[in-house]
């Protein structure tokens, strides 16, 4: 049985209380939700924190107000909400695709966001990391997929991000210096050990989405099973017609080919002033392949998961369009290509 280290726990009942803990504790110390990614990585060593500060705890952080998501809510509650599935079925879609029932009813929407990381060389336990002289991710000084270069590539392998990143939302951010709202987007750098921008003494305690009454989300997820595992490969993307069904925006996102989600800003500029073709969503999806640069370091072969970038983006955009694509997800699940 792998055991998790000794840690201290808190449980404060207010955001306040929380954010005076973390300037107190400093970097010793992490938040935890719902556990269901922090907890795995400390038992594997990947994670160390000496104080944990749960957020458990916090009414304020489990509130939906309109387009005002708390980061606390659970993915399960997130996916209950109707408003959600008719406004943002992007989001919903991502967070009804996250793990299990049985992790969804633990892990929250702002966890999911601050997602780890990932790489088949440092998901592993700290006895096989060790064996192989460990990883510049943790304890180590090379990266095992990229060995003759300067940098980590583990993968972003959040499901929720792309979708929100696709929808242009927000977030609020919050410490003892006061509170900022950033995009989405802002929140990820191309660095798979230092990927979030987040600050350490920072809480993440809302989502703010626009009115998305002129708009059009979805989400397609590549994965080995059809439920549990993590993105492979992941396409969010989000138009907005006119009523001539003309794109006057589109926002495509590709999810776990990067250290943080992609936003393909040329495949968005293809669609955009067009129909809803078949050759303007050609075009999109090309460019969405030419971008995708999938590295061996996850499920299934980089040359494959690049292959299946513009059929994924293609089958998220004829969806946008209107057409019946239950097919074309049934079989995603069951790999039949």
């Amino acid at each position: 049985m792998i055991r998790l280290p000794r840690f201290e726990y808190f449980a404060p009942g207010s955001l306040d209380e929380a954010t005076r803990i973390l300037a107190d504790r400093g970097p010793e110390a992490m938040v935890v939700a719902g556990g269901t990614g922090l907890l795995p990585n400390m038992k594997r060593r990947q994670q160390v924190p000496k104080v944990l500060v749960s957020l458990g705890r916090i009414p304020e952080l489990k509130s939906v107000a309109g387009v005002r998501l708390g980061a606390g809510l659970t993915l399960s509650t997130l996916c209950a909400q109707d408003a959600v599935k008719a406004q943002y079925p992007g989001l919903w879609q991502a967070a009804a695709q996250v793990a299990t029932p049985q992790l969804r009813n633990m892990g929250t929407l702002g966890g999911n966001l601050c997602l780890d990381t990932r790489c088949n060389y440092y998901d592993q336990s700290y006895e096989w990391r060790k064996s192989i002289n460990f990883c510049m991710k943790k304890d180590g000084d090379v990266c095992w997929v990229a060995p003759g270069g300067c940098r980590c590539w583990a993968i972003s392998s959040t499901d929720i991000a792309p979708a929100l990143v696709a929808l242009n939302a927000r977030v609020r951010l919050v410490s003892r210096q006061g509170a900022r709202e950033i995009p989405v987007e802002s929140m990820y750098r191309m660095d798979g050990m230092d990927h979030l921008t987040r600050k350490p003494d920072e809480i993440l305690s809302e989502v703010l989405l626009d009115d998305a009454t002129d708009w059009r989300s979805t989400y397609w997820k590549l994965r080995r099973r059809g439920s549990f595992d993590f993105p492979v490969l992941s396409a969010a993307a989000a138009i907005r017609l006119d009523q001539g069904g003309v794109v006057q925006e589109a926002r495509i996102v590709l999810g776990a080919v990067a250290s943080k989600p992609l936003l393909i800003e040329e495949a968005g500029r293809a669609l955009t002033g067009k129909l809803l073709t078949d050759d303007s969503i050609a075009e999109a999806a090309e460019k969405a392949f030419a971008a995708a640069k999938p590295l061996d370091m996850t499920d299934f072969t980089a040359a494959w998961r690049k292959r299946l970038t513009a059929p994924l983006v293609t089958y998220a955009l004829k969806e946008l369009r209107g057409d019946d694509m239950s097919a074309q997800r049934e079989r995603l699940v069951r790999h039949e290509w």
